[in-house]
């Protein structure tokens, strides 16, 4: 649980931001009240309402940046796995693995968003679909580096085996969850046509 005193000496909306970025992704949106969060990050109510204007507004900033800091750290590692496009896809899990070991895995900001908001707010799937979607680009771009035939589809299947991988993982707390998706990656990438 974060503490004021352990907030770096930074603006009020930082403070506000890295508060509830925390808060929302360890705890839920739901079960995070603003008062708690204005009160963890030392943080007047006023700065949340000219900052953001509501509770809404500040959870699209907090998936926001949650989505760009993750994918930014995601596509550096997978990248760094290997020089050679064949095997960067291959690498994944291996990209995957600081995250789902460290302290602050909680799952899929977004997907753990879309899980407990009403289904008909199409604001969170939009963000949600956004996300993923940018994901899947990347990961069709390797799979085209790598001369796969359906790069597009493949990406897919990678995206379905990374959110399975999350969904076990917040359940069982298995840390064999990462060794048998790689596994299961590493099949379907076997079996995928190439040109």
């Amino acid at each position: 649980m974060l503490k004021p005193e352990q907030l770096p000496a930074s603006p009020p909306h930082v403070r506000l931001i890295d508060v509830a970025r925390e808060m929302f992704c360890r705890d839920g949106i739901h079960a995070t009240g603003i008062d708690r969060i204005l009160s963890t990050a030392n943080v007047s109510k006023m700065t949340l309402y000219t900052r953001y204007g509501s509770k809404e507004a500040l959870v699209r900033e907090v998936l926001r940046q949650e989505g760009e800091e993750w994918r930014t750290d995601f596509f550096a590692a997978v990248l760094a796995t290997s020089p050679d496009p064949k095997l960067r896809l291959h690498g994944v899990m291996t990209a995957l693995a600081p995250w789902f070991h460290g302290e602050r895995f909680y799952g899929c900001a977004f997907m753990n968003a879309v899980a407990e908001h009403a289904k008909g707010e199409s604001w969170l799937r939009e963000l949600a679909a956004d996300h993923h979607g940018q994901i899947a680009d990347f990961l069709a771009e390797r799979a085209t580096e790598a001369g796969y035939d359906e790069p597009a589809v493949l990406a897919r299947q990678i995206m379905l085996v990374i959110d399975g991988a999350i969904a076990a993982s917040m359940v069982s707390g298995d840390a064999a969850v990462l060794t048998i998706t790689a596994r299961n990656l590493a099949a379907i990438l076997a079996q995928a046509p190439k040109l």
